[in-house]
């Protein structure tokens, strides 16, 4: 199948590249950075579908000063999304955003990085993910990563403090949103050979579109109920074409298939 990634598959970064589209409700912009993988360059104006968070709603989720969001996966650690970083090594140059809904809100919590870990082989083997070890732990909840494809369907939940809309600006408030499964038949449809079912997977209403992630949504948990009624990661805001467009789901990174190896490298971080 031929692959659709030219001319435009945008990552969902705050840069212009792509976010969780989820509606803003009363959202003031603050600067962006992006979502994932927009492969078509023309905007759709008509990105809604989310709410407000309540304060402590998503505890674990952290926003990423180079334009992405990502979430607590130990007091220390924050898992994002590959093409978030630059690469494997020390690194202080990442803020990160804690413990609140609102990023102006005086009682956000603030720890730089020290170390990023990007999955070994990205890009080249679509392996989207990736570690930031912080400078100190934060005190807040953490969220655990889906380590079978147990929870890969039904209706997941995704948030982002990315653009409302395609080619819109980043969110002062933390925006949430619900989307339903795709089936790895109809998204490697719409995706061609840019999906790959083993690591990927997607979610969206293919057609009505209306709610999706977005620019500046990069890296952000996708999440789902365990059968204890917990929440659990299952995938990381990945790539998509444009945002909320009917037939094109938000593509994520399936975090069961590298929980494993996520966990090892999580252990290894100096």
């Amino acid at each position: 199948m031929a692959s659709i990634k030219a001319p435009a598959l945008h990552r969902r970064l705050a840069v212009p590249l792509v976010t969780v589209a989820v509606a803003a409700v009363g959202a003031l912009a603050v600067p962006a950075a992006a979502h994932a993988a927009q492969v078509r360059p023309d905007p759709s104006p008509s990105v809604v579908g989310g709410t407000r968070a309540a304060q402590g709603e998503f505890p674990w989720v952290v926003r990423l000063s180079m334009g992405c969001d990502g979430a607590l996966y130990t007091a220390q650690v924050v898992l994002t999304a590959a093409h978030c970083v630059n690469g494997t090594g020390a690194n202080s140059g990442i803020t990160v955003t804690a413990g609140v809904v609102d990023l102006r809100s005086a009682s956000a919590v603030k720890v730089r990085s020290a170390y990023v870990y990007r999955a070994p082989g990205y890009p080249s083997n679509n392996d989207d993910w990736a570690l930031i070890k912080l400078a100190s732990p934060v005190n807040l909840p953490t969220l655990p990563t889906a380590t079978t494809a147990a929870y890969n369907s039904g209706t997941f939940t995704i948030m982002g403090w990315g653009a409302a809309q395609e080619g819109g600006a980043q969110q002062r408030y933390l925006l949430k949103a619900q989307v339903p499964f795709v089936d790895d038949a109809t998204c490697g449809s719409a995706y061609g050979s840019d999906f790959e079912a083993a690591k990927m997977l997607c979610a969206g209403d293919m057609r009505n579109g209306g709610v999706d992630t977005c620019q500046g949504d990069s890296g952000g948990p996708m999440v789902h109920r365990d059968d204890a009624g917990n929440w659990v990661e299952v995938g990381i805001v990945s790539f998509g074409q444009g945002c909320a467009r009917p037939g094109y789901p938000g593509v994520y990174t399936e975090v069961s298939t590298f929980a494993a190896a996520i966990a090892s490298a999580a252990a290894r971080l100096p």
